[in-house]
């Protein structure tokens, strides 16, 4: 059930940075919300965020209590990493819910994801390229498989991260067997707010639903 559960919010900021989002939604629903601390690009490459933020969760999990994480923008991005791949191993995350995601910086609709002293550059320390192995470790289309159920939203008019980055995650992920729900809704990068009442009907639906699946372990 969503009441006890445990969610672990990873904030965004392009992994440079430490944005802060309203996350009360959550506390509200009852659950225990701990928020992740990861070193920041300008301190670490490419894995260490990874790193840390599995460390958050092994930290922050209980027994006997679902696993959620989540996270919006980088966040998003970590969270998608942490919940698809798993703490320790795949499936051991029960959900993922992800705000206006980065998936993939070599998406042929997003150059600027491939551009000098981008946000991802910054994260891997070099630019992103095909078959590069770093690049190809942290594009989430990666590691789709382990079933692990996700919530998508995103704005039609974000400029940072274009929509498609999120709608054709939803669409390997629904191919690779994942429970996939998605929430398109106007509004620019930054823009979503958990409270608006279709975004947050969305969520609490998608919480009710995965936590209540979860077996006791």
């Amino acid at each position: 059930m969503v009441d006890g559960a445990v969610l672990l919010w990873v904030h965004g900021g392009g992994w440079h940075s430490r944005d802060t989002t309203d996350v009360s939604l959550f506390e509200e629903l009852g659950m225990r919300v701990v928020q992740a601390r990861y070193r920041l690009s300008g301190e670490a490459t490419w894995p260490a965020q990874l790193d840390d933020v599995r460390a958050e969760a092994r930290a922050a999990r209980l027994p006997g209590r679902p696993l959620v994480v989540a996270g919006d923008s980088a966040g998003a991005h970590l969270a998608l990493q942490v919940g698809l791949r798993g703490v320790d191993v795949p499936g051991d995350v029960d959900a993922v819910l992800a705000l206006e995601p980065p998936v993939d910086p070599l998406a042929p609709d997003w150059p600027r994801g491939r551009a000098e002293g981008n946000p991802w550059h910054q994260l891997l320390g070099h630019l992103p390229a095909p078959g590069d192995a770093a690049t190809v470790d942290c594009t989430v289309t990666t590691h789709v498989g382990a079933g692990t159920p996700v919530l998508l939203a995103h704005g039609l008019d974000d400029a940072s991260v274009p929509v498609t980055q999120t709608l054709n995650l939803a669409a390997a992920l629904v191919a690779a067997g994942h429970r996939v729900h998605v929430t398109v809704a106007d509004g620019e990068h930054g823009q979503l707010d958990l409270r608006r009442p279709d975004l947050a009907a969305a969520v609490r639906r998608f919480l009710a639903e995965v936590t209540a699946a979860v077996p006791v372990r």
